[in-house]
């Protein structure tokens, strides 16, 4: 079986190029900067990085954000895809945009949860993750 994914030795796994940008590449670190710089934008009251790389196998990052409203959780999705799109990253996947109390855009090495804030509270995606470093952008 053929994985997604090259792992080390050590059971780490590399920060590999994988999006295509028109004929260039971009690593996952591009991908979750840019997801974040677009998040920024519309003022979440909480956003963070959480580097997933060595700890577990399915991606390499974490950006958490979350919003006051449904329709601010709405509005930082919007954004990133946006971004995201503009700059060639394709979604693998997206979810929870109905209620938007938890919305997931997955790019495979990089997902993104935005939450409304009681949501981000009551799921603590951090502690569950506790052992991931973190980069707390805003909140």
């Amino acid at each position: 079986m053929k994985l997604g994914r090259q792992e080390c030795a050590t059971g780490d796994t590399p920060n590999l190029p994988r999006s295509q940008n028109g004929g260039t590449t971009i690593n996952s670190i591009e991908v979750v900067r840019l997801a974040a710089d677009a998040a920024a934008t519309v003022k979440p009251s909480y956003l963070a990085i959480l580097d997933l790389r060595g700890l577990c196998t399915f991606t390499d990052h974490f950006l958490i954000a979350s919003a006051g409203s449904a329709r601010q959780v709405r509005a930082i999705a919007e954004r990133v895809e946006e971004q995201l799109t503009s700059a060639k990253v394709r979604m693998s996947h997206r979810e929870g945009t109905g209620e938007a109390q938890w919305i997931l855009l997955d790019y495979h090495d990089v997902v993104v949860h935005i939450f409304a804030d009681h949501a981000r509270e009551f799921y603590d995606l951090e502690r569950l993750w506790a052992d991931a470093p973190r980069q707390q952008l805003a909140g």
